[in-house]
């Protein structure tokens, strides 16, 4: 069993607009997200479906956050 439970794509973008992270723009169910740092990503969003493991984990090592720090953020 993982360490926190998978998350929908939906629920990811709330947590990264937290962090301060902006949509810079959308094609289709992507979208790809910037900070201003220079940190950027790609978050998938699809109706009822979650973020797979290796993707969330994929898409923290992009936005250089921890596994901790997104579970205090959920």
């Amino acid at each position: 069993m993982s360490e926190f439970p998978s998350i929908s794509g939906k629920t990811l973008l709330k947590v990264l607009k937290k962090l301060n992270f902006e949509v810079l723009r959308v094609k289709g169910s992507h979208h790809f997200l910037k900070h201003k740092d220079g940190r950027c990503t790609t978050v998938p969003v699809h109706k009822n479906e979650n973020i797979g493991i290796g993707l969330l984990l994929k898409i923290l090592k992009d936005c250089d956050i921890s596994k901790q720090e997104l579970q205090k953020m959920l």
